[in-house]
């Protein structure tokens, strides 16, 4: 017999197990199906793929909002028992954590099943996806032709866009939530940093690092921040009517290819027409950000005070793009580090002055749609043009220390392309509550 397919979200898999269409363990079955299936091939780390359908099936206490949910792991955070690799062979063989780290903590006091450790980008510090050691997943949104699926957290992605998982925890430090919550066409909410404990997660900037999830909706991205974040959103229901919204001029629409731009003028009338007021503001400032980060960036300087003894004794076992971006660090001085600190501060400050009376920001999240891996997989200029491109929106909002979602708004039958809705520290739950109008009037639109 035929088993009825799982919803399209978490809330609605919720319902269908309330109402008894669906029981708890096909939701298990059908998740396990898709992840053993070559849609997920590379999407878990060899011998990381979980057997969700052996744990415990039942819902569980109702208050348990994940319960019974499969949910993936990003192989950078820490799971009781397994060893965190962080997408590299250097850590493959080392000891198991003790613990789980404070975010799978949460998700498993929230009911989730942990259905797998997702495969990324090694030690996160790429926005493309691919992985040189275990393989790159594939973008599931193209039937026809291997794109990637954005990073760094790549299986993560897949594991939602392809029914494995219902949410997929990962990290965002300079997009990689956004990224590839763009190029599979879900939901990417990268949270303000300092709202989800990072500890027992493999760093790559402690000053950027947001640990986040994605999710199939936005109503799901709430519901997976009150888990993570230990603490309940207000949601205010604000009518798009209401909004003052602004659109950057500067640098985030510079070179979209056709598909993002004709889906972005779609999405800005969308909400033009939903009553939403819209208005393109310079915010020059952004074009500071070159000259801030010249010295080589906060991830270079702090990735490498974290791998400089690894690095020194393993490098030739390091993916070389990732090495490359890493031992920029080593030339940075003290002096460089405070002084980038310094302007940082500065640069937030003005950012924050500028934005003050606007709602949110709108932009791509990307300026382009998932490129073929093949474009990318041996051809370094090539490889560093396009995570050029696909970190220099997202990025913003982490030097920002801000809060950023992407949601799909393509129409039917293109490529995904994503909208990103930002905004500075600490606008969490007025960006969530605008997220869910600017999702219904997206939808009604298409």
């Amino acid at each position: 017999m035929k088993q009825p397919r799982a919803p399209g979200d978490l809330h609605a898999t919720r319902e269908a197990l309330r109402t008894g269409q669906l029981q708890p363990r096909q939701v298990l079955e059908q998740a396990a199906a898709v992840a053993q299936s070559d849609a997920c091939r590379h999407v878990y780390r060899p011998g990381q793929a979980f057997n969700p359908v052996s744990s415990s099936a039942a819902p569980g206490d109702p208050a348990q909002v994940l319960a019974g949910m499969p949910v993936s792991i990003k192989d950078l955070f820490d799971v009781a028992g397994q060893t965190t690799a962080a997408g590299s062979t250097v850590l493959a063989d080392a000891p198991a954590a003790l613990t789980d780290c404070p975010a799978v903590a949460r998700l498993r006091a929230a009911g989730a099943v942990l259905e797998g450790r997702t495969n990324m980008v090694e030690f996160a510090f790429s926005g493309v996806g691919i992985n040189p050691h275990y393989g790159t997943p594939v973008n599931p949104a193209d039937p026809l032709v291997a794109r990637i699926p954005g990073g760094s957290s790549s299986g993560a992605a897949v594991s939602v866009a392809t029914g494995a998982a219902l949410v997929g925890l990962g990290s965002d430090t300079g997009g990689s939530i956004r990224i590839p919550a763009a190029l599979c066409g879900i939901v990417g909410f990268k949270s303000t940093a300092r709202l989800v404990p990072a500890q027992g997660a493999i760093p790559l900037s402690t000053t950027l690092d947001t640990v986040c999830a994605l999710t199939r909706s936005v109503r799901d991205a709430v519901t997976v921040h009150e888990v993570l974040a230990a603490r309940q959103v207000t949601l205010a229901g604000k009518p798009l009517g209401a909004c003052r919204l602004a659109v950057a001029r500067t640098q985030m629409q510079d070179g979209m290819d056709s598909t993002v731009a004709q889906a972005f003028e779609q999405a800005l009338n969308a909400l033009r027409q939903a009553g939403a007021r819209i208005e393109e503001v310079a915010l020059t400032e952004i074009s500071e950000l070159a000259a801030i980060n010249a010295s080589g960036g906060l991830s270079a300087a702090e990735s490498y005070a974290w791998h400089r003894h690894l690095i020194a004794q393993h490098h030739a076992r390091y993916d070389p793009r990732v090495a490359l971006r890493i031992l920029r660090g080593a030339t940075m001085s003290a002096a460089d580090y405070l002084a980038l600190l310094a302007a940082r501060a500065d640069w937030i400050a003005r950012m924050q002055a500028r934005l003050s009376g606007f709602d949110a920001v709108l932009s791509p999240t990307v300026p382009m749609v998932a490129p073929t891996i093949a474009s990318v997989l041996n051809d370094d200029e090539a490889f560093f043009r396009v995570n050029a491109l696909l970190l220099r929106n997202t990025s913003v909002v982490n030097m920002l220390d801000g809060c950023a979602i992407s949601l799909p708004c393509q129409r039917p039958g293109q490529l995904p392309v994503g909208l990103m809705l930002w905004h500075a520290a600490l606008h969490d739950d007025a960006l969530l509550d605008l997220a869910l109008q600017v999702e219904m009037a997206l939808t009604h639109s298409l």
